[in-house]
């Protein structure tokens, strides 16, 4: 998988407001000593090149490689230590778009069929003002969801450069910045490409959550591990309400008695989960994605 990013042709991508052309120059900012371009960079990052639902614009992609250089880059946190920490996050974000599961064979299939109609469809919708665009979501024929499922493709393929860049991170001095690393191997590894070291990774992930020193990073830590199909048991008991939930939502562990029974314990009281973490924001993974829907999906699974 190539690196780079300097050739894409950023004006012919679009995310939630229009023509990708600015994402490059706004995201840089991120770089630099002016606070309001720098602010400005981090709102267009998070509100513009990621969809609310936590899915992938056709310009997410490319500004997760974007993301992985500026991770890379020494001048990234110089005024704000907690800015690498958030593209971690950002990047565990395109890993959750990218999670396509079975899926990947049959959406590369429909792309490649309809490649033409979708390339048309793209120039009409950069060309349009607002409200051509939204007219064009609802057109009829199906192209506007095929483009977006393109645009998760693209996160799908570039997960395993992402991952790379991201495993560094892990080994980080930081205690917060490890943490974030963590939720963000937790939905990159879930890439089949990732299968092999996935055991090896899980161990990493379960030495990291031992020595957690929060509740708040053990818990993110310990969602992760379970998005890897690791075994979250041993937290299920935690004196932590907030742990033992994010324990007992592991896939692996439907069916498991003492993970129901801590799930029922918090469909009772649903406050009780964001109350157990204080003033502190949910794990990172519950950020864009609430627990009551983690729930959810986890009794769907």
């Amino acid at each position: 998988m190539d690196d780079r990013t300097d050739d894409v042709d950023w004006s012919g991508l679009f995310h939630a407001s229009g023509s990708a052309g600015d994402t490059p120059r706004r995201v840089a900012a991120l770089l630099g000593d002016d606070a309001w371009a720098s602010v400005d960079g981090y709102s267009h990052l998070w509100s513009a090149t990621l969809r609310r639902e936590g899915k992938a614009w056709p310009a997410t992609a490319p500004t997760a490689m974007l993301v992985a250089d500026l991770l890379d880059n020494p001048l990234l946190g110089l005024n704000d230590p907690s800015l690498p920490d958030a593209m971690l996050a950002y990047l565990y974000e395109v890993g959750a778009a990218a999670d396509l599961g079975d899926r990947a064979a049959g959406i590369r299939a429909g792309v490649k069929d309809r490649a033409p109609e979708l390339r048309a469809w793209n120039v009409e919708y950069l060309s349009a003002d607002a409200e051509g665009r939204a007219r064009m979501w609802q057109d009829g024929t199906g192209l506007g969801e095929l483009v977006l499922d393109q645009a998760a493709l693209a996160c799908f393929d570039v997960v395993p450069v992402l991952l790379r860049r991201t495993l560094p991170y892990l080994a980080s001095e930081r205690v917060r910045r490890r943490t974030c690393a963590a939720a963000a191997v937790g939905s990159l590894a879930r890439h089949p490409a990732a299968s092999a070291q996935r055991s090896e990774l899980l161990q990493q992930l379960t030495s990291i959550a031992q020595a957690a020193d929060s509740s708040y990073d053990l818990a993110t830590i310990v969602i992760a591990i379970g998005h890897l199909g690791g075994d979250t048991r041993p937290w299920l008991t935690d004196s932590h309400a907030g742990v033992r939930a994010c324990a007992a939502q592991a896939p692996g562990l439907a069916g498991d008695d003492t993970a129901e029974h801590v799930l029922l314990e918090l469909e009772r009281s649903p406050q009780a989960f964001g109350k157990s973490f204080g003033d502190m924001a949910p794990p990172l993974q519950l950020q864009s994605q609430s627990f009551q829907d983690m729930l959810t999906g986890r009794r769907a699974s």
